[in-house]
Formats: C-alpha cells, sequence, structure tokens
C-alpha cells in the first residue's frame, strides 16, 4: 500500500517544535552542545511598489531569454554576468525586444543552471552583486525593456539552510517547510526516477534531484516566505517572474503528483500579489496543462508546450501541421507564450539543428510564431541561427556561450578570457557581427519581423481572424480598432496563389513585408488574389 501524502501534510506549528527543542535542551540531555543552525533571512517584506518604468505594452512586444552565465563577460573570468549583459542592452533594444526573461539569478548550489536556489534574495557572486543587478534593471528600463527573473517555487537547493535545518532533525522548527515521511513510500516514479531520498529520521521528497528537495507548498509559512521573497524583487523594480515547474508543486500520491488543484490555487494566490504592483507580468512553465496555467485564476500566461513541435513541422511543409498552427489560436488565449525552443532539451533543441541548418524553415518558423497571437519568446541566440554544440551532452549543449563574433581567440566575443563552455558548433558563421551587415541575414530577419510587432499595434495584441489553409499555405489576419493586417505564409517549396476572402469590399492593403512589394486589393465580394512565392512570409497593411 501506498503511504498518503495527505499523512505527511499535517503541520505541527514551529512554536511548538521550536519550545520542545528548548525543553529538550534544558534537560542536559545529549552531552555536548551541537553546532546552531544555520540562518537565512525569513524576515517580512511588505510591498512597497516603485511603479513602473516602462512602456505600458512592454508586456505584448517581444521577450529573449537569457543564460547570464553564457552571454557576456565583462571581467574576464569565461563566465557571463549582469555588467556584461548590461553592456548588451543597446544591441537587444536594436534588435527590437521589449521584455527579457533571465534565467536564475540568484545563488545556488549549482553555480550553474541556477534551479538549485540556496538564497532568493541575493545575487549568485560570479554574476556580480545586487548593486549590479539594480544597474542592470535601472538600464534596461531606460530603453524600454521590462526585466522579469526565474523563481523557483517548488524547490530549493539540498544546501539552502531551511533543509539543511529540516533534515537536522525531525523535531526541528524547519522540517514541514519539506516533503517527509517516516518510512519510504513505494510506487513513485517521476520522469523515470524515485523521487524519494534517505534522510535524518525518514524519507524526504525531491523529484527532480535528490540535491534539489520540494518545499511543503501546503505549509502557509512556506508561502508566505516565498511571497515575501517575491516582494524583495518586486520592490527592486523587477517587472515580474517566470514560474519553473509548476505542475510540480503539490503531490498526492504516485498517480496524482502533477497538476493538482493546489498548484493553480497557489499561482494564483501569487498573480493575485503581484496585482499589486504596476504593469508585472507572470508566465508559467506547466507542459502538461498549459492552457490551464494560463487561465486569468493561475498564472494568466504559460508557455504553449507542445505548439512550439507544430510550428517548426509548419515550417518543413508538414499539411497537418500547418493546419495545427493555424488553428491553435481559435481556441488557446492570446496570452500563451509562444517559442521554438528554450534552455531545456525536452523542449527541443536549438532551431537551428531542428530544422537541420535549412535558413529558409527557420525563418518560416521564426515568422509564424512572431506574427501569430501570443507573447513569443526568443531564445538566446536564436535570433542569429545559433547551434548547438554537440560534443555537450543534455541541456549542457543548449546553453553555450553567446555567439557575439566569429573570432577572437575562440572566445566569440563572449569573453577576453577561457569561455566556461564550449561554443556553439556554427559559430564561425552564425554570429551577430557576421550577420549585422547582412540584408539577407537572419538576424535582419528577426528585426524585422520584431519591427512589425512593435510598429503595428494589430500584430502585437489584436485579434486573430479567418485562419485558412490551403495547401501548404496559411493566411490569417490580425485586428486592433482600425488596424487590420493580413499574413500569408507558403510553406511550400513551389509558388502559388492564396485567394483571401472574407475581406471588407474594394479593401485595399500595402506591403508591409517585404517592404516595396505590390498592393493587394480586394473586389465587391470581399476577395483578393494573392500570388506567394515559394517558402516566402507577406505581411499586409490595410489603408
Amino acid at each position: 500500500m501506498t503511504t498518503s501524502l495527505a499523512f505527511r501534510r499535517v503541520r505541527i506549528p514551529a512554536s511548538l517544535l521550536i519550545a520542545a527543542s528548548l525543553v529538550l535542551s534544558s534537560c542536559g540531555g545529549g552531552g555536548s552542545t551541537p553546532a546552531p543552525p544555520p540562518s537565512f533571512d525569513t524576515s517580512a517584506v511588505a510591498a512597497a511598489d516603485p511603479g513602473s518604468a516602462v512602456p505600458a505594452t512592454w508586456q505584448t512586444g517581444t521577450f529573449i531569454e537569457i543564460y547570464v552565465r553564457g552571454y557576456q563577460d565583462s571581467d574576464g573570468d569565461g563566465i557571463g554576468d549582469l555588467k556584461g549583459l548590461s553592456s548588451r542592452l543597446d544591441y537587444l533594444k536594436d534588435l527590437g525586444v521589449t521584455g527579457i526573461w533571465l534565467m536564475p539569478v540568484t545563488r545556488s548550489q549549482d553555480h550553474d543552471h541556477g534551479y538549485a536556489v540556496t538564497d532568493y534574495r541575493d545575487v549568485e557572486t560570479q554574476y556580480g552583486s545586487l548593486a549590479d543587478f539594480d544597474d542592470l534593471v535601472a538600464q534596461a528600463h531606460a530603453r524600454g525593456i521590462g526585466v522579469i527573473i526565474d523563481y523557483v517555487m517548488n524547490h530549493s537547493a539540498a544546501q539552502h539552510p531551511a533543509f539543511l535545518n529540516s533534515k537536522s532533525s525531525a523535531s526541528n522548527a524547519y522540517r514541514d517547510w519539506y516533503v517527509w515521511q517516516a518510512s519510504k513510500p513505494s510506487g513513485w516514479s517521476i520522469y523515470g526516477s524515485d523521487p524519494w531520498h534517505s534522510g535524518t529520521d525518514g524519507y524526504y521528497f525531491a523529484g527532480f534531484w535528490d540535491q534539489m528537495p520540494d518545499f511543503n507548498l501546503l505549509n502557509a509559512s512556506v508561502v508566505a516566505y516565498h511571497h515575501d521573497s517575491m516582494r524583495f524583487w518586486l520592490n527592486r523594480g523587477v517587472d515580474g517572474f517566470r514560474f519553473d515547474a509548476v505542475g510540480n508543486l503539490v503531490e498526492h500520491g504516485p498517480s496524482a503528483w502533477e497538476d493538482q488543484p493546489e498548484n493553480y490555487t497557489l499561482m494564483g494566490g501569487v498573480r493575485q500579489m503581484l496585482n499589486g504592483y504596476a504593469q508585472r507580468y507572470m508566465v508559467c512553465e506547466g507542459p502538461a496543462d498549459p492552457a490551464g496555467f494560463a487561465a486569468a485564476s493561475a498564472c494568466g500566461s504559460a508557455f504553449a508546450f507542445g505548439h512550439q513541435y507544430d510550428i517548426v513541422n509548419a515550417a518543413k511543409g508538414t499539411t497537418a501541421a500547418i493546419q495545427s498552427v493555424a488553428d491553435y489560436f481559435r481556441t488557446a488565449s492570446p496570452s500563451m507564450a509562444t517559442m521554438v525552443s528554450n534552455h531545456d532539451a525536452f523542449a527541443g533543441d536549438r532551431l537551428y539543428a531542428q530544422v537541420g541548418g535549412n535558413v529558409v524553415q527557420y525563418k518560416l518558423a521564426a515568422a509564424t510564431y512572431l506574427l501569430q497571437p501570443g507573447i513569443p519568446f526568443i531564445y538566446y541566440g536564436e535570433e542569429v541561427g545559433m547551434s548547438n554544440n554537440s560534443s555537450l551532452g543534455g541541456d549542457w549543449k543548449l546553453r553555450t556561450p553567446m555567439s557575439w563574433t566569429s573570432t577572437n581567440a575562440g572566445a566569440a566575443g563572449f569573453s577576453t578570457g577561457s569561455p566556461f563552455r564550449a561554443l556553439a558548433s556554427n559559430v564561425a558563421s552564425y554570429n551577430v557581427s557576421t550577420e549585422a551587415t547582412d540584408a539577407n541575414s537572419i538576424l535582419s530577419f528577426y528585426k524585422a519581423m520584431l519591427a512589425l510587432r512593435n510598429t503595428l499595434p494589430s500584430i502585437a495584441r489584436g485579434a486573430y481572424e479567418s485562419p485558412v489553409v490551403t495547401g501548404s499555405t496559411m493566411s490569417f489576419r490580425r485586428v486592433l480598432g482600425p488596424e487590420r493586417t493580413l499574413v500569408v505564409i507558403n510553406y511550400g517549396t513551389s509558388a502559388t496563389t492564396a485567394s483571401i476572402s472574407a475581406l471588407p469590399a474594394n479593401a485595399a492593403f500595402s506591403a508591409a513585408f517585404p517592404s516595396g512589394g505590390a498592393n493587394v486589393t480586394a473586389n465587391a465580394a470581399g476577395t483578393a488574389v494573392v500570388p506567394v512565392a515559394a517558402q516566402s512570409v507577406l505581411v499586409y497593411k490595410q489603408f
């Protein structure tokens, strides 16, 4: 029989546990005095909204996901840092992004990916200081760019002081901050592994790694600690958060460990807290239920897992995928966060690898998710066609130093020292310096797509109307107030003619992309005939 997790969720008040430990120590039992448990900042943090320094529409533009360790090194130690990122903000402004998602910048046990947090209220020392962080946010805001940071609510590092206390004894005041059982439960398997691990006087739950124990998020004190830690960053001017692993917050048994009802309630509570601040945004990682977590009662926005595969397959000309892409936003919320890849291999390899280096297909995939509804997230280096490094394994091959140049003694402009990790395998040809002056480069294409989102409000936040697929060609309209934009994408390898119906009678459209193209006019019945070259993108604005 599987031990019910509801049993371990019964919480003994911390005050009673502390009192009990004091009584035992006063009785003189145990001989020598044990070392005091490590402390950490649990102080309450009141909301003190500094206001918003970014445009009201910042979160409907385009985000870029940045791995600080791999973006730009400022001091030659081979590790990217906050000052290095600050030095590249003009590049990001020129690219056209309006938001930055920073992978974890808090202090961590892993000193790399950052998801094993040891201090929720300080910056990883290799990245710089809180002053460096504040300067980055201020400089980003000065350029109209918002900054959100990764927040790991599901688990901490095993070296976090709270867990060190929790595992020290069954009577420790922080014991119930984590998930413990006196005896090891049976029948469990999460991502192919047993999540229960031996600790002091029992077994603790860690669904991802034994060094990342899960918080007990049915303990109100734990939730309050996280809210206080979030306010710590919000009060500094952070524009919101990306939440990791929200499907894993609460577990009730070996067949009920994902997407439990409490998960949505917990994230809804965070959303309500953020609503007390001006213009803040949050997006959640919930791969098993993106739509559920995107609901206004939960996160309000979530990554559109699954949709990215259809986008890539549509770019390759797969008819069924083209239809799926066209249909997705018939029902999906426009608050879905779209992408073609990210830092996790399960979400897909670097786009360059997914399309086998086919630049035409690469651009078609980019256009698809940058012109459709949703909040697009570019993975750093994607805008120049940066590939993985196949000599590396797992997620590490996706998290290589940014490809700024093709030279610089093998560091690609990332550092004046030796990079912490091997570079992308295609750095010699696909890098910012090489592509910046090439009108036909991937970088130039991304700039053009982001310029459309930034200059045509209908693309950034308009309604999605009349999606139609004919053969390998998809068309749809984006409408906001009087502005009406027509998008036509031919994924096929042959030129075709698209017949666009349900347009206003005699409506005239000018070419927005590519510039200089022929205008399009509908007839009295509201139908326009549009010639479309093979594997091409056309965008028209009604005038």
